[in-house]
């Protein structure tokens, strides 16, 4: 029963139809292929490094590490994030006024739309765009402008490459306007996996330059990449003086559930971050920022940035097999650890039970739905992560998260073998 008068929500959380996570946990709550195979989500399989591990074991027996955390980060923290990205810079980070320790990435985001959003003031943010950015941007009052990204035309018929997904430049010009406050980046992209060019985003950064626009990037997934990748804020000082650079040492060290996010940039934009974060949360977890310290003080001696990579690309390769088999074509990522492959080729039995409230969502809400009860595999259908006018352009893929342990991916490719049946040419 919906509540009336002075109980009645606020529209800001209220009349949302049922999102994706939600959706797919259902499925795979009812699905007879128990246990599920959840490629869905992209949370680790794994654990972070024991050097990290045991570094969050012994904050814990420390009296300062149990207690709060100035408002902007422990300063060891701080300065680890300052020197680890100091060289990319090209010069020194301030780590007092230039960096913020944050709860996540997300609530990092979200401080910054709140420093500097109020109603009315528009962002840019580019389809497909991971989710929370949206109820981020509009708890301030914002107005969120969309740009689609393109996928590659050759989509379903080919293996293509995340970097052929396309930005028309002059569709994001056309979405600026006098009170376009923000643009929100995100490289390398989830769930594309593109990483964008240096052209690319010297491109975008000439727009914002030009039109006195902030740059959020959206770096989460930093030290993962396969091609060659470019920190949007180092292209020069008139792109660094807009930019607010976001981290996550939950993507960096394998522990998404620390909930240890910063963000970087210029003292004159950084401090009013700060000051949002200090109103939503006040301070971050203590124990797991000093293990965070020191999963940065070491990750270069323990060679951990180039283990990541190899890694992970190793998972994709070994995983992306299986498509090869199949004959079903897939985006290459150039970063990250999502794929999204073109399912297109599979036919989805007529008259096949599906609920309602999936039936009525575009057809990748059903391919997830049935993937999981037929095959045991669960998947994102990545229309959740585009407007409905954009929707159709993706609805014949599913994202897969490959940050799995090796024989979680074998399985996988052992059950998504089962698609065979479905597939006609």
């Amino acid at each position: 029963m919906g509540l009336n008068g002075k109980l009645k929500p606020a529209a800001r959380v209220s009349g949302r139809r049922q999102d994706v996570w939600s959706i797919i946990n259902e499925a795979a709550a009812a699905s007879p292929k128990q246990p599920i195979v959840n490629m869905g989500q992209g949370f680790f399989g794994y654990n972070p490094p024991d050097f990290i591990l045991n570094a969050a074991k012994q904050a814990l027996d420390r009296v300062d590490c149990n207690q709060y955390s100035p408002t902007k980060g422990r300063p060891r923290l701080k300065k680890a994030i300052a020197d680890a990205y100091s060289p990319f810079w090209g010069r020194k980070l301030n780590p007092e006024t230039e960096v913020t320790i944050t709860t996540g990435a997300n609530e990092g985001m979200l401080s910054a739309f709140m420093a500097f959003i109020e109603d009315g003031d528009e962002v840019i943010i580019f389809e497909p765009f991971f989710d929370q950015y949206i109820s981020n941007i509009e708890m301030p009052g914002g107005k969120i402008v969309y740009v689609p990204m393109h996928p590659p035309k050759n989509g379903a018929t080919d293996n293509t490459s995340a970097g052929d997904w396309t930005i028309d430049f002059g569709e994001l010009e056309r979405a600026i306007t006098p009170r376009t406050k923000m643009i929100v980046l995100n490289t390398p992209h989830n769930p594309v996996g593109k990483v964008f060019t240096r052209e690319e985003l010297q491109k975008i950064a000439d727009l914002c330059v030009k039109n006195e626009i902030i740059i959020l990037s959206d770096e989460v997934y930093d030290r993962l990449f396969y091609v060659p990748f470019t920190r949007i804020a180092t292209l020069s000082p008139e792109v660094e003086r807009l930019t607010l650079t976001v981290g996550s040492a939950g993507k960096n060290f394998y522990a998404t559930g620390w909930r240890v996010g910063w963000l970087m940039g210029p003292a004159e934009l950084i401090q009013y971050v700060a000051a949002a974060h200090t109103r939503i949360c006040y301070s971050s977890v203590s124990p797991l920022q000093e293990a965070c310290a020191v999963g940065f003080e070491q990750a270069d001696a323990e060679g951990f940035w180039d283990l990541c990579v190899r890694d992970m690309k190793a998972k994709m390769d070994r995983f992306n097999a299986v498509w090869h088999e199949l004959g079903l074509p897939y985006s290459e990522p150039e970063g990250g650890y999502f794929v999204l492959v073109n399912m297109s080729k599979v036919k989805l039995p007529d008259g096949y039970p599906f609920p309602p409230h999936v039936a009525e969502r575009p057809r990748d809400f059903r391919l997830a739905w049935f993937l999981i009860q037929e095959v045991g595999v669960a998947a994102i259908p990545p229309t959740e992560f585009y407007t409905d006018a954009n929707a159709p352009s993706v609805e014949d893929y599913l994202r897969f998260a490959v940050c799995k342990p090796d024989d979680v991916l074998e399985t996988a490719k052992e059950r998504l073998r089962g698609l065979r049946k479905y597939i006609q040419e």
